[in-house]
């Protein structure tokens, strides 16, 4: 069994959920309504965006602004402790793209700078 107080595995808890860095990585560009997270999320089904979303606003990771309008209109962005996350993603993406030889539309902004080549 894991150490429960280990910070490897209390971050694990938190960001080892199936697209939970992905939605993290997109809220890390900005406030965006669930639709536009849906959309670039390409494959993720309503419900687990939903519970994805929840979750880390239950874990402080995510705040949900709910404007009165009509209709209601809602936005997520990532918190102060979301945003902490972030590095983590930028070091994911350098790895993925060092040693795996991975590009992304979603890192197009960042696609400009040199490659690293692994010898």
């Amino acid at each position: 069994m894991a150490n429960p107080d280990c910070p490897v595995c209390l971050t694990a808890d938190i960001v080892c959920g199936k697209w939970t860095l992905l939605v993290i990585r997109d809220l890390a560009e900005g406030r965006s309504r669930f639709c536009e997270l849906e959309r670039s999320l390409a494959g993720i089904s309503p419900r687990t965006l939903s519970l994805r979303l929840r979750a880390l606003e239950e874990a402080g990771i995510v705040e949900r602004q709910t404007y009165p309008e009509v209709p209601p209109r809602v936005e997520y962005a990532l918190t102060d402790k979301g945003r902490a996350l972030i590095p983590i993603i930028d070091s994911m993406r350098t790895y993925g793209r060092q040693w795996l030889g991975g590009t992304c539309a979603a890192d197009a902004p960042e696609a400009a700078e040199p490659a690293v080549v692994a010898a």
